[in-house]
């Protein structure tokens, strides 16, 4: 379980190599996260160090990298901003336990339910709420003080370092890319505000940093029904929005690389590494897409890897703090804007008209529900609207083609599944008072789905045995004929090569 992946020195020094290229990229986002979040900076660094490592030697997939992450950060600013520091770090505690309850319940091959348009509308609405988090950075004073909008000369400065450090991530990689282009943008200018002596806001001036191990500490809360009530509904969804977005991005990882994680132990995994960041002051995290692709690029497809960014990137947190407190915050502004472009998906907006308005409708509802409230619950709203339109659509194309055969029985050959959907239409197809005395309804071609039709079915035998007429179902498959049980005597099932079905089935280990 614990295995780092590799059998050889030339392993090791690949994955180790990779694992630096993602330390290195690691530092301005961590930053950037616990700002949006309304946290200090050390906060911030100090989740991504410990879910970075915690994730890769728990987790299910190989080579994927976590940490803090956007998705989390803006849930956790309401939390933070009305309470304090250390409910949030009860809310990441409660958050982990219930990511390892999803875990051991197999909750984790429920990802694969969530439709493509509703995906679409996770990153376009994830892409736009740490967009307008950004907004904040425009203003001047310490964090959690009384700040102001910038102004004048400031706020022209601010912007002209926000569009150097995007145009040096945007042209760095045609040039080269030994070199993290995210890194480069934030060290030349850090170089240039501090050599031309700009006046502008840096991470010290909003939270003067400390280079240390992160320590163990109980969060410093009342443990009471009172506190459980408030950080409860902020961990449901902190847990819901990390499993959703590592889940998203094993599944990413697996196209890739040809492979296939484990969802339900990346659940654990993740719960493990909220649970212990929780304990020792950081912010929790979850998979990051745009670190684990950067490290899959690089060749880090093993454990160690995801080990080695989290060594390295403690490295740089124990001996340049001091460094990390001279960035300017326009620079992680800039880094942002980067991200937000990069995890905005510009093709969706190429597709309308070429898809089902029913996808496009859905894509924006994610999208807007995203905005104005969470990403779990836009989530879950996309799969709902979605279910629903796919029920409304297959409710449509339920028919039979109806025939004597030579014992003088009435056929129905039924097409389309039969469920709550199609019930009304299913009952529409059949006269019995028109049909001969015995009637034969073919199922190879449908499905008894759900209870509504199974009562469908009594219904309809009711009827029938009222007209004198015997009625037999055939052809029913294995899982039809155990919910047909309660149909009692009214029915007579006659199960004739019955067709085979297989449910997907995700183990933990």
């Amino acid at each position: 379980m614990f295995q780092l992946g590799c059998a050889n020195r030339a392993c090791v020094q690949n994955e180790i190599l990779s694992g630096l290229t993602v330390a290195l990229a690691l530092v301005p986002e961590a930053i950037a996260f616990a700002f949006v979040a309304g946290v200090p900076a050390m906060v911030g660094l100090h989740a991504a160090f410990m879910v970075g490592l915690l994730a890769a030697i728990f987790g299910g997939r190989p080579g994927m990298i976590s940490g803090a992450t956007g998705a989390m950060a803006v849930v956790m600013v309401s939390l933070v901003a009305e309470y304090n520091i250390q409910y949030l770090f009860a809310a990441v505690v409660l958050t982990g336990l219930i990511q390892i309850l999803a875990g051991f319940l197999k909750m984790g091959k429920f990802i694969r339910m969530v439709p493509y348009p509703v995906m679409l509308g996770f990153v376009n609405g994830l892409a736009i709420v740490i967009f307008l988090a950004q907004l904040q950075s425009f203003q001047t004073g310490p964090m959690g003080g009384e700040r102001e909008w910038m102004t004048g000369t400031t706020l022209l400065i601010f912007i002209g370092l926000i569009v150097l450090t995007m145009s040096i991530i945007h042209y760095l990689p045609k040039l080269t890319t030994a070199i993290p282009s995210s890194l480069a943008a934030i060290a030349v200018v850090s170089l240039l505000v501090i050599g031309l002596n700009i006046d502008t806001t840096t991470v010290g001036s909003l939270a003067p940093l400390k280079g240390d191990f992160p320590k163990f500490s109980i969060p410093d809360v009342a443990f009471n029904l009172e506190t459980l009530m408030i950080i409860l509904p902020y961990s449901v969804i902190l847990a819901a929005v990390g499993l959703i977005e590592s889940l998203l991005t094993l599944n990413l990882i697996d196209d890739i690389t040809n492979t296939r994680g484990k969802g339900n132990r990346e659940c654990v995994g993740q719960g493990i590494a909220n649970t212990v960041t929780g304990m020792f002051g950081g912010m929790g995290g979850c998979a990051m897409i745009g670190q684990s692709m950067i490290n899959v690029n690089s060749g880090g497809h093993k454990r160690l890897s995801g080990v080695a960014a989290a060594l390295f990137l403690l490295s740089f947190i124990m001996v340049g703090y001091k460094l990390i407190e001279a960035i300017p915050v326009a620079a992680l502004v800039g880094v942002m804007f980067i991200v937000v472009m990069g995890t905005f998906e510009w093709s969706s907006l190429r597709i309308i008209g070429k898809v089902p308005r029913s996808d496009v409708f859905v894509l924006i509802l994610v999208s807007g529900v995203t905005v104005v409230a969470d990403l779990a619950v836009a989530v879950v709203v996309g799969v709902i609207v979605s279910a629903l339109v796919f029920a409304w659509e297959h409710a449509k194309h339920i028919n039979v083609n109806g025939y004597l055969d030579d014992k003088g029985s009435k056929v129905y050959e039924l097409n389309g599944p039969l469920f709550f959907g199609s019930v009304k239409g299913f009952l529409d197809l059949f006269s019995p008072e028109d049909d001969p005395k015995d009637v034969i309804i073919e199922f190879q071609n449908s499905r008894v789905v759900d209870h509504s039709a199974i009562e469908a079915i009594d219904n309809l035998a009711e009827k029938y045995i009222k007209a004198g007429t015997t009625l037999h179902l055939r052809h029913l498959s294995p899982e039809c004929r155990e919910l047909l049980k309660n149909a009692g005597d009214l029915v007579e099932v006659n199960v004739m090569e019955d067709p085979k079905y297989h449910v997907a089935d995700d183990q933990l280990a």
